[in-house]
């Protein structure tokens, strides 16, 4: 393949020269990586057109529009390139290709994963006070819920990035799980919410299947839940918040149990381990210990996503 891209770069009859087409590659490469990963519909028609037309050109080296302007880039023979560098050059643009698709495909899975738990708190909520029969609780959620969810299905109906681009079945998901939140308003407010918590609980599995099959693990799911309430912590062992930090542990040892209850390996024990040490500091008043400490918590955090998130 380079001895190919090689030979190329050296034709005679061009319009481009050599730093014109390797902007050019670099501009399709980002373009190619951005629609696959991060667009849908027809937007990502027109940029998929327009990736392959500048990779095109600069491969062949030739230029349609320049044709028609003289716009002429390649100077003539006076820039003598090395075949090494040409290589070097090449190579570092496989590595941004490489990069840049881990980067995305990390990414685009990672916001869905935030969009999801952001909304899917209310949704935990709601269930959790309908079950208690607090109807209060349950409508301030419900309301909530309802917003979130909104915004959550509005986007994923008109927007499939490449981690939901083979999912033919989601926005019909999307719908079902829309009727039935729709439907259960009159429970929440004034109906028996015994049976408003039950129907909630058909949301469930409707949103687990989406996930299974859309190839994210309940654990992933777990894990963005859990970093949200863990940052909290951190913020408040940055800044040597005592009260603040102990405040919050309450939340952060809930949704790291919920980590637990699907993993509980040496990894997720180091979590633990590094959290509870954490509190421990924050109740002697160790303040100077704090930050280094929470630096460790999400170092330790930090490794189990990156390898199982």
């Amino acid at each position: 393949m380079v001895v190919f891209c090689y030979n190329i770069f050296m034709k005679k009859n061009i319009n481009e020269g050599f730093i014109d087409r390797i902007i050019r590659l670099l501009i399709s490469i980002v373009l190619l990586i951005g629609v696959y990963f991060w667009l849908s519909g027809v937007l990502a028609i027109i940029f998929y057109i327009l990736g392959i037309f500048i990779l095109l050109t600069a491969i062949t080296g030739f230029c349609g529009i320049y044709k028609i302007f003289g716009i002429n880039t390649l100077y003539g023979k006076n820039i003598n390139i090395s075949k090494y560098f040409k290589i070097i050059i090449i190579f570092l643009l496989f590595i941004i290709f490489v990069v840049g698709s881990y980067l995305s495909h990390f990414f685009t899975k990672k916001i869905f994963l935030n969009d999801y738990a952001r909304m899917n708190n209310h949704y935990k909520q709601t269930l959790f006070y309908t079950g208690q029969n607090n109807r209060d609780e349950s409508i301030s959620n419900y309301i909530k819920l309802v917003a979130e969810y909104n915004i959550f299905q509005k986007k994923y109906s008109s927007y499939h990035p490449h981690v939901l681009k083979s999912d033919l079945l989601l926005n019909s998901d999307l719908e079902k799980i829309s009727g039935i939140i729709s439907s259960l308003d009159e429970g929440v407010y004034s109906g028996d919410l015994e049976k408003t918590h039950i129907d909630f609980e058909s949301i469930r599995p409707i949103f687990q299947d989406i996930l299974i099959r859309n190839n994210f693990s309940m654990l992933a799911v777990v894990l963005v839940s859990f970093h949200d309430s863990m940052e909290e912590i951190i913020i408040a062992a940055d800044s040597k918040d005592l009260i603040e930090a102990i405040t919050v542990y309450a939340d952060v040892d809930i949704k790291l149990k919920e980590v637990e209850a699907i993993a509980n390996d040496e990894e997720i024990k180091k979590i633990r381990e590094k959290l509870e040490k954490l509190l421990s500091l924050a109740k002697k008043s160790e303040l100077d210990s704090l930050p280094s400490k929470a630096a460790e918590l999400k170092s330790a955090f930090v490794k189990v996503y990156l390898k199982r998130g």
